[in-house]
């Protein structure tokens, strides 16, 4: 149920960033063509990329949803990791961009040529600063209420695009001041923003991707719930991995030696039943009791 939940709220989180990222692209798409912005111009084709990310984390969270079946016993919670990356190899892409489009406009001397924006632009940047930082907070909300990857990869996919909103927002001021240089400086600082937070996102799925162990805080936690259990005299041995955004615990618990094999069954569901209930993230758990 809980999964369920997980999978109805990252759509509609991709459904408003959808609307919203569509709504800004014509938006900036028709200030920079009517003020004469090339920055505006490019900022809008950063924002269409973010309608691109929305989809694909929908694609994630909708495989990683799924049931498991004979090709896939432990379920299919990696896809959600599968999208963080693909995100996270688009949000680098589009940072490389921003810096090569900068660097290329410094050594080219471009910057002097070009033409003085109207405010309309002006205007667009500011606009496109707010409602994408509150996109950003909005999306990052869910992202650590579900520990989700793919969403915290969609939503510094929108902070990407309000510091790339600041940099066109430097450059059409100072175009329209007449330092025009501006621009590509505050695109080279914004470019290496946006591929550190694409490399920490990588990082991340690919962590969750390879069975990481679970935290130590973890770990304290669901042993507390086991000892807590009625029967329970120790904890022997516990394991944990991290698969996807879900948690597998292998939990060795002491009882009564002298105990029937019926009661030594309901200590070990007992244990299962409280840590499943206690723990929404954790998926699977092996519960054994150790007679002493």
């Amino acid at each position: 149920m809980e999964h369920e939940t997980f999978e109805k709220t990252a759509v509609k989180v991709s459904n408003v960033s959808i609307i919203a990222n569509s709504a800004l692209t014509l938006f900036k798409l028709f200030a920079g063509i009517f003020a004469h912005s090339g920055a505006m111009i490019s900022d809008a084709i950063h924002s269409a990329s973010d309608v691109l990310s929305s989809f694909i984390v929908i694609i994630g969270v909708k495989y990683a949803a799924k049931d498991s079946d004979a090709d896939h016993p432990y379920g299919h919670e990696r896809f959600e990791c599968v999208a963080a990356i693909v995100l996270a190899v688009i949000l680098c892409i589009t940072g490389l961009f921003i810096g090569h489009t900068a660097i290329e406009t410094l050594t080219g001397g471009n910057g002097s040529a070009m033409t003085q924006p109207g405010l309309l632009a002006l205007i667009a940047a500011i606009v496109s600063i707010v409602v994408k930082e509150a996109m950003y907070w909005y999306t990052r909300a869910y992202a650590v209420k579900f520990d989700s990857t793919a969403l915290m990869a969609e939503a510094w996919h929108h902070r990407s695009d309000a510091l790339s909103s600041i940099g066109a927002l430097i450059g059409i001021a100072g175009a329209r001041l007449g330092h025009a240089w501006m621009e590509p400086v505050a695109s080279l600082v914004i470019c290496v923003f946006i591929v550190k937070a694409a490399y920490d996102i990588f990082r991340s799925a690919i962590t969750k991707m390879v069975d990481h162990s679970c935290s130590p805080d973890i770990k304290e936690r669901v042993t507390a719930c086991a000892l807590s259990q009625k029967g329970v005299k120790g904890i022997k041995k516990i394991t944990g991995r991290e698969f996807g955004s879900r948690i597998y615990i292998d939990l060795d618990v002491t009882a009564d030696g002298d105990l029937t094999l019926k009661e030594s069954y309901h200590i070990q569901e007992t244990v299962h039943k409280a840590i499943e209930n206690e723990f929404p993230e954790v998926k699977h758990i092996v519960v054994r009791v150790i007679p002493v």
